[in-house]
C-alpha cells in the first residue's frame, strides 16, 4: 500500500473506515485482504476483544454476518449529543468515551475501538437499532452551519487569535482527500471531507481559548463553534451510515 493510500485511508476516524470497508465487504465489493489493508491503514494491527481472548477482527467481522449484518454504520457521538447511537446504555457509555463506534445493521451488535500504542482493540458489545440523519438534512445544515460560524469568527477577529483557522476558513475548497470503498455515494465522500473540515476547524479554535480577554468572550467563541462541531459529528454519521444513504 503507498503512502498516499494509506494517509487518505486514515483521514477517516476508525469507526467510518469499519463502516465503509465493512459495508463493501459484507456487499461483495472488495475482497478480506483489501478490507483489512483500509481498515488496519497505518496502525500495526486491530484485535477484537473476546471472552476467550484478543481475536482477529475479520473471523469478528464474519461472525456478525452470520448472525444478520448487512452493513455497519459509524457514530460519532458527543456528551449531550448521542448522534449515531440507539442504545443500550453500556454500548453509549462505551462509544461517548471514545468518541466513536460502529453499529452492525441487521443484528444486535456494535464494536468500539481503543488505541493501545500502535495497535487497536475493538469491544464487541450489544447495540440497538438506531436512527440516523438524512445525508441531504446533514449536508444543508453543514454548509448553513459553516457560514454562520465562519461570520461569528470574523465578528470575533478570529484572524487575531487563531490565525490558522482564519487561513482554513478562507480556504475551504482545500478539503481532506479521502480513499473511499467501492460504493460509498460520491455525495456521501465530499460529506464525509467537509464533516472533517468542520471538525478540524471546531477542534483547532476549541484547543485553547487564544487571547480571550474574559469569560464573556470566551463563552461567545465556544457559543460560536459548538454548533460547528455538532454539525460536523452529524455530517459524518450520516456519510458513513449506509442505513441512510440515497438509494443507488
Amino acid at each position: 500500500m503507498t503512502d498516499e493510500r494509506t494517509t487518505g485511508l486514515a483521514l477517516l476516524p476508525l469507526s467510518g473506515r469499519l463502516a465503509w470497508w465493512g459495508t463493501s465487504w459484507l456487499r461483495g465489493a472488495v475482497g478480506p485482504d483489501d478490507l483489512l489493508d483500509a481498515v488496519i491503514a497505518g496502525d500495526v494491527t486491530h484485535v477484537v476483544l473476546g471472552t476467550d481472548g484478543p481475536g482477529g477482527l475479520l473471523s469478528a467481522l464474519a461472525e456478525l454476518r452470520t448472525h444478520g449484518a448487512s452493513a455497519f454504520g459509524a457514530a460519532f457521538p458527543a456528551e449531550g449529543d448521542l448522534v449515531g447511537l440507539g442504545g443500550p446504555r453500556e454500548f453509549n457509555d462505551a462509544a461517548l468515551d471514545v468518541g466513536e463506534a460502529v453499529v452492525a445493521l441487521g443484528c444486535d451488535a456494535g464494536l468500539v475501538p481503543s488505541r493501545v500504542g500502535p495497535t487497536v482493540e475493538w469491544t464487541v458489545l450489544q447495540a440497538r437499532r438506531r436512527q440516523v440523519p438524512d445525508v441531504g438534512e446533514a449536508d444543508r445544515e453543514l454548509r448553513s452551519v459553516l457560514i454562520d460560524t465562519a461570520q461569528r469568527l470574523a465578528d470575533l477577529d478570529v484572524a487575531r487569535w487563531r490565525p490558522e483557522i482564519a487561513d482554513r476558513l478562507m480556504n475551504l475548497r482545500r478539503r481532506p482527500s479521502l480513499v473511499a470503498a467501492p460504493g460509498v455515494p460520491t455525495r456521501c465522500v465530499d460529506l464525509a471531507a467537509r464533516a472533517l473540515q468542520a471538525l478540524e476547524i471546531a477542534d483547532l479554535a476549541l484547543e485553547d481559548d487564544g487571547a480571550a480577554l474574559s469569560v464573556h468572550e470566551i463563552d461567545r467563541r465556544r457559543g460560536a463553534l459548538t454548533p460547528l462541531a455538532r454539525a460536523g459529528r452529524r455530517a459524518l454519521v450520516a456519510a458513513c451510515s449506509p442505513d441512510g444513504w440515497p438509494p443507488a
